[in-house]
């Protein structure tokens, strides 16, 4: 018995860990940010699917992205499962998430909320950046392959603590198609 239970650990314990380090591996930030990078604009450009961070008009770092189930078009109403477009600040965020780390936009603007009231709706809210749910972070990048949020943006859990970093309360976030 004490020899099969050897013959396992020498088989499988290499394998785990190299599973293990591929997927540490995956989930890690490429080209980190350095330390005391400050971005002064989030640009989300729906249609490519990326997360932009500029800091006086120069690129910082683009990440992919995955938005709410129903991407296309600028959000209507609350439930739609859009991803809102126009021009918004992060407000505030939450470092206890469902979504591991969160900054909050502040949708709805002074425009969404006339258009929602107009149309007799309520706009919908709690638009964030986010990461991914708590318990399934090891699944990386692979999230990006479909469309899975209710409205929000969501990212790799490495990347919202690297954007956490560097975006402070208050940057400009535009969202475009």
């Amino acid at each position: 018995m004490k020899k099969i239970v050897k013959i396992l650990l020498i088989i499988f314990v290499p394998i785990f860990l190299a599973v293990g380090g591929i997927a540490l591996f995956m989930n890690a930030v490429k080209n980190p940010l350095p330390p005391g990078t400050v971005a002064d604009k989030v640009l989300i450009e729906k249609k490519d699917r990326r997360l932009t961070l500029l800091s006086n008009g120069k690129t910082l770092k683009a990440y992919r992205v995955a938005l709410g189930r129903n991407p296309e078009g600028k959000k209507l109403q609350d439930g739609d499962k859009r991803t809102p477009e126009g021009a918004y600040r992060i407000d505030w965020r939450k470092e206890r998430s469902r979504y591991h780390r969160a900054l909050h936009i502040s949708y709805p603007n002074d425009n969404d909320i006339v258009q929602a009231k107009a149309r007799g709706v309520s706009p919908g809210g709690d638009i964030m950046i986010h990461g991914l749910p708590n318990g399934i972070g090891f699944i990386g990048k692979i999230h990006v392959k479909r469309d899975w949020t209710l409205g929000c943006v969501a990212v790799t859990n490495p990347e919202i603590e690297e954007i956490w970093r560097v975006v402070p309360d208050g940057t400009v976030v535009e969202i475009v198609p």
